[in-house]
């Protein structure tokens, strides 16, 4: 008997993820190839396209050889992929630089120059905040600072066009990873050409500007042969791995929100239409003709988390050290924890932002930091969550997903901080499911992108506590006084 199988592929900044799943959303394989960065200067991050590409290729043959099914059984494929990235490109199609990759600060002088001058006027246009993580900040330093792979470059590319161009000899850029550069005009849907003018680059230097469902066809075979599926079957764009997260987890409708918690974190909220924060407090970026994805990203999840634990010298399970803040309430009797260790995105938009211990005293012991940082990661979202709200409307369902979401005491304070319910799916492949959707909408498996809420396997929502809910209203804003005071500093 004969079945069919749709593959996600997330590309994210530590590895190349290929995901197979039935047509209803159920796990088949799943194979993982990890990604090098490599810091050659001070604030630097690049990772090698080629063997971005490599990792891609081995992971979905992984995949198929693991899952055990016949090629001609898979009938599509969707791509997900972290957003910022850029390569210089010379004429014959070969990468003439390393991927710099969000991460990557060196363009931090130029992004603060550029907000002061005209930040505000672009990011209204293109709902990119003004950022070194931005490929815009990125090729002004290039510009200002004769980089020679910039001087030689034909044209520039992501990490995920890299690909598509060595796959199927085609430059092409859905409208997500578009929006990511920070050169992309969400009202017109084209490159923007006065900020094009900024870095110094015209339109023929950037990719053809295509729909999340644009279909990719005659794979070179050589490349399709080492991946174990056809060169004929589709390949489909895709999106940026902010929108598949939301899309793969059901957050689409109004009221809906997705918080993601990993390393770093990020809330983020689907609207129709466009519309860019005049406060350059959250990100507007295109997903397709109808809908966009407001929200913003931050430096500081379980990052913070970690360096609390090293610094304390914690010898136990990560498990053990986040239960320590059970041990103490809401507000941990007055110690507060501003988590900018990393600098910040949102709601700062700084990185030069510095963490902050506040309120310590002698009575503080190791669970009273755990709590104090638990609660400062999840305030901060809720900062953020705050700001969206003006954008897309009243929070309504917390959906999360992410590496923190295995925690039952924080998603309990998280419910309880915002006052929300927070629903949990049983699949962590949330981008990849939304990439593998996107597919089968493409393709006509799926009739709409809407559908999809009815093929995501759920646990029973965690109930906020709104006794504690109500406590965390005073605490906050204690936190948020201080956070004011904070960042006059920085």
């Amino acid at each position: 008997m004969s079945h069919e199988y749709v593959i996600g592929l997330d590309l994210g900044t530590t590895s190349a993820k290929a995901v197979i799943f039935t047509l209803d959303g159920r796990v088949v394989a799943e194979a993982e190839d990890l990604v090098t960065s490599y810091y050659p200067k001070q604030g630097w991050v690049e990772q090698d396209p080629d063997e971005i590409e490599r990792s891609a290729v081995k992971a979905i043959n992984m995949a198929i050889q693991q899952a055990n099914v016949n090629k001609d059984e898979i009938i599509s494929l969707g791509i997900s992929a972290a957003m910022h990235s850029i390569i210089c490109m010379g004429d014959n199609g070969e990468a003439l630089s390393q991927a710099l990759i969000w991460a990557d600060g060196r363009s931090t002088k130029q992004a603060n120059e550029l907000m002061e001058s005209d930040g505000l006027e672009i990011f209204s246009r293109t709902g990119m905040p003004i950022h070194p993580m931005s490929p815009l900040a990125k090729l002004i330093w290039m510009r200002e600072n004769d980089y020679i792979p910039y001087t030689q470059a034909s044209y520039f590319l992501s990490i995920k066009e890299y690909l598509l161009l060595k796959w199927f000899n085609q430059r092409v850029i859905d409208y997500a990873m578009a929006s990511a550069t920070g050169m992309f005009n969400g009202n017109t849907f084209q490159w923007d050409e006065e900020v094009l003018n900024k870095a110094g680059i015209t339109e023929n230097m950037l990719s053809k500007i295509v729909p999340p469902t644009y279909r990719l066809t005659e794979m070179n075979p050589t490349i399709a042969d080492e991946m174990g599926i056809s060169s004929e079957m589709p390949f489909i764009i895709g999106a940026a791995d902010g929108q598949f997260a939301n899309l793969g987890i059901g957050a689409i409708s109004p009221g809906e929100v997705a918080v993601t918690v990993g390393t770093s974190g990020a809330i983020r909220q689907f609207t129709k239409g466009f519309q860019s924060n005049t406060k350059h407090e959250t990100f507007c970026y295109a997903f397709s003709e109808e809908y966009f994805i407001v929200g913003g990203p931050t430096n500081n999840g379980g990052i913070a988390l970690q360096w609390l634990k090293e610094l304390l010298n914690y010898q136990e399970s990560f498990d053990h050290f986040t239960a320590e803040a059970a041990k103490v309430g809401p507000g941990a009797d007055g110690l507060f924890f501003h988590p900018y260790i990393n600098g910040e995105r949102a709601p700062l938009w700084n990185q030069q932002a510095r963490g902050n211990f506040f309120g310590m005293s002698v009575t503080h012991k190791t669970e009273h930091f755990v709590r104090a940082v638990l609660e400062g990661i999840t305030f901060n979202l809720y900062q953020i969550g705050q700001a969206l709200e003006k954008q897309a409307g009243e929070t309504e369902k917390l959906y999360v997903n992410g590496g923190m979401a295995r925690s039952s005491l924080w998603l309990q304070m998280l419910a309880d901080v915002f006052g929300k319910e927070v629903y949990v799916p049983e699949s962590h492949h949330s981008a990849a499911w939304g990439a593998a959707w996107t597919a089968l909408v493409s393709i006509g498996k799926a009739n709409s992108f809407e559908d999809i809420k009815n093929n995501i396997p759920m646990g029973d929502p965690v109930v906020p506590n709104m006794e504690n809910h109500e406590k965390y209203k005073n605490i906050y804003a204690k936190y948020e006084a201080i956070e004011k005071d904070i960042i006059k500093h920085f």
